[in-house]
């Protein structure tokens, strides 16, 4: 506006002073002013619009992240699975899931990526459709791409290098016991045997290198869980203020997490119709919200996790209890088994350790369930959580089955991530089950887990006027 102004009041004048001095210098000197100015205006930006550092996250942090995963990570699960070489084929549409691990989601065609360690190190090679080796290179993940030329065979030119190499093993994606190590198609895996020849016989499962990989987390990753984990408890408790006791229904305080997921721009940490879990009611295992009307006296789960950057995940609970009339705290028996449950979840963090099996953190907590009188519970103690809300990693259960699962024989890392429970179950007087499940989520350091936020401590305690 203040340089329309100028231009208007450097225009009159121009004009005064073109008609009544008509032989002046001024003339053309105020013609190149005016023109200046109108360019200046042009030049000015509109002012930045305030950002809100609570609800904005800023540029997705994954591409570096990605990278450094590769570089710094990847090299070390290869020997850890004593595997020389890695294969993934990504491709259009139907593609591998581990894909965007590797920079291979925006696969067109066929293409090959070769990790693998050799006597000069680390490297990552990749075999790429021409339509699609440009954008790929771009991204500079990998120390190379081939660019494959239309008609030819990225996996027959894989193939022709590794048959270069003094590769001792060659994992590909097939696996009984990893969804993200299973993504090789049977034709994939024909013609990768067709290609390779004898060198076929050195090919194994991937399950170990992608166990090693995606189980250990970077530090950069662990503070964005524990970001996103802080909200996830904030919004819990935030949720419980909402509760009007014979009025609010499980659903209605459901709706109420979903609201702020929006606002803050975060997707659901798992299957939207089951996210977040509450229930006021008997146990309903994973479900979905229902239209129960909170009523005193109960007690309530909210199981929720949110996913940020639509790539990290969290998963955490928070219980609380609707006082009856007359009552100005919880009663003696649900404080009991508040407590017990809290406890279970302590022991359960003692245990999670580099070095112990995830059957020996499930069976820590269970002494205590049986000390407090609780009856049994099916789930695991615990899970890893990262990419997703159960993730890749030693699962903690097992230890009152009749057969330890593989996952629950692996041992605890460092840099791995957990959400874990503590328990206590106890029967209702309509003969329905009801059960505390205290959820936390940590991360294994070299000296023990570490909580990502602050335990709940206290049992959350709502008013029924």
């Amino acid at each position: 506006m203040i340089c329309i102004i100028l231009f208007l009041e450097i225009g009159t004048k121009f004009l005064y002073y073109s008609e009544n001095n008509p032989d002046t210098m001024l003339k053309p000197v105020l013609f190149f002013l005016s023109i200046f100015l109108v360019c200046s205006c042009a030049q000015q930006q509109e002012p930045e619009v305030a950002v809100n550092p609570e609800t904005y996250w800023g540029e997705n942090p994954w591409p570096d992240i990605r990278k450094k995963r590769i570089s710094k990570l990847l090299p070390q699960a290869l020997k850890t699975a004593e595997v020389d070489c890695w294969m993934t084929i990504c491709r259009e549409n139907n593609n591998d899931p581990i894909a965007d691990h590797i920079g291979g989601e925006n696969a067109g065609g066929t293409a090959v990526f070769l990790f693998y360690n050799d006597a000069t190190g680390f490297h990552s090679k990749v075999f790429s459709p021409s339509g699609e080796a440009t954008a790929l290179d771009d991204l500079d993940i990998h120390d190379e791409v081939v660019s494959v030329e239309r008609g030819t065979s990225a996996i027959e030119q894989a193939s022709d290098f590794i048959k270069t190499k003094d590769f001792k093993s060659i994992a590909v994606n097939t696996s009984s016991k990893n969804v993200m190590a299973d993504g090789l198609t049977h034709t994939q895996y024909e013609e990768i045997a067709s290609a390779l020849g004898d060198a076929t016989s050195k090919l194994v499962s991937s399950e170990e290198v992608v166990y090693e990989w995606l189980s250990i987390k970077l530090p950069e990753e662990v503070a964005i869980l524990k970001k996103a984990a802080k909200l996830t408890a904030q919004w819990q408790i935030e949720a419980y203020e909402q509760v009007v006791p014979g009025t609010s229904t499980d659903e209605d305080i459901a709706k109420y997490l979903k609201q702020r997921m929006t606002e803050y721009g975060v997707t659901d940490g798992w299957a939207p119709a089951q996210n977040p879990n509450v229930n006021s009611g008997p146990d309903r295992g994973h479900s979905h919200a229902t239209d129960k009307v909170i009523m005193p006296g109960d007690v309530i789960q909210i199981d929720f996790g949110i996913k940020v950057y639509d790539r990290w995940v969290t998963d955490i609970q928070r219980f609380a209890y609707v006082l009856k009339e007359g009552e100005s705290e919880a009663p003696d028996e649900i404080m009991h088994y508040w407590e017990s449950s809290k406890a279970g979840n302590r022991a359960a963090f003692a245990a999670m350790q580099p070095g112990v099996k995830g059957v020996d953190v499930d069976r820590a907590q269970r002494v205590f369930m049986e000390k407090a009188g609780s009856d049994y519970v099916m789930w695991s103690t615990g899970h890893p959580v990262g990419y997703v809300a159960h993730d890749v990693g030693p699962n903690l259960g097992g230890s009152q089955a009749s057969h330890v699962r593989p996952a629950s024989e692996k041992v605890i890392k460092e840099g791995m991530t957990f959400a874990f429970d503590g328990f206590h179950s106890w029967k209702l007087a309509d003969g329905g089950v009801k059960t505390m499940s205290v959820e936390e989520m940590a991360v294994v350091t070299e000296n023990g887990a570490e909580y990502l936020i602050a335990p709940q401590e206290e049992l959350v305690i709502i008013s029924n006027k």
